[in-house]
């Protein structure tokens, strides 16, 4: 018969288990539901007796375990999985590229319009110093197109590696916690101190 098997609390997150159970113990004056803790039953001796029943305990909150534990595991993958030099080595030459463009087709197109400039004066008829300065232009172009690509490709770099969302899988986690952690209160541990309360409850007289 398949059963459905509560996850096993792992070493790392006993010290959470507890901290939760001292926290219902240190508030368990202000819960109805816990009167008699430090009378009928010392805290020490709740925390022992939940202690013991860590198992039983945990199970009750054990979907909400096993989310957390899924969550931290694939933000601890994330955290250390190994950037690719590979996709990193082609934006680094676009973005050499872009740099090379403007500065190359400017200077081009500087020299070009100097000399064609130069032709022009000295040989108003000549077709070489049209052309010259036809090609002066064009790399002008070339240039100012280069530079607004350029400052495209800055802007999308700067957004693709904007830290905006760098939070997103540590606030998923710290829910995943939060959740485990309520949930191991209320459905956990604060039923099995009432239950060991009640168990000691004095035997009522009849009249």
């Amino acid at each position: 018969m398949h059963m459905n098997v509560a996850p096993h609390l792992l070493t790392e997150d006993r010290a959470e288990y507890e901290r939760v159970l001292d926290d219902a113990l240190r508030t368990a004056p202000e819960r109805p539901e816990l009167v008699g803790a430090g009378t009928r039953l010392t805290a020490a001796q709740l925390r022992a007796m939940a202690l013991n029943a860590t198992t039983l305990i945990t199970s009750a909150a054990a979907s909400e375990y096993e989310h957390f534990t899924k969550v931290r595991e694939e933000h601890r993958v994330a955290s250390n999985r190994p950037r690719s030099s590979g996709p990193d080595e082609s934006p680094g030459a676009v973005a050499v590229l872009t740099v090379l463009v403007p500065v190359l087709a400017g200077t081009a197109a500087a020299i070009f319009l100097l000399v064609g400039a130069t032709v022009h004066l000295l040989a108003p008829d000549a077709a070489l110093g049209t052309t010259l300065l036809t090609a002066g232009l064009v790399f002008g172009a070339l240039a100012a197109a280069g530079l607004l690509c350029a400052g495209a490709g800055l802007l999308l770099t700067a957004l693709r590696n904007s830290p905006a969302e760098s939070g997103a899988p540590d606030d998923e986690l710290a829910r995943a916690r939060a959740d485990w952690r309520e949930a191991l209160l209320e459905r956990g541990v604060i039923p099995f101190l009432q239950a060991a309360l009640t168990a000691t409850d004095p035997p009522s007289r009849e009249t």
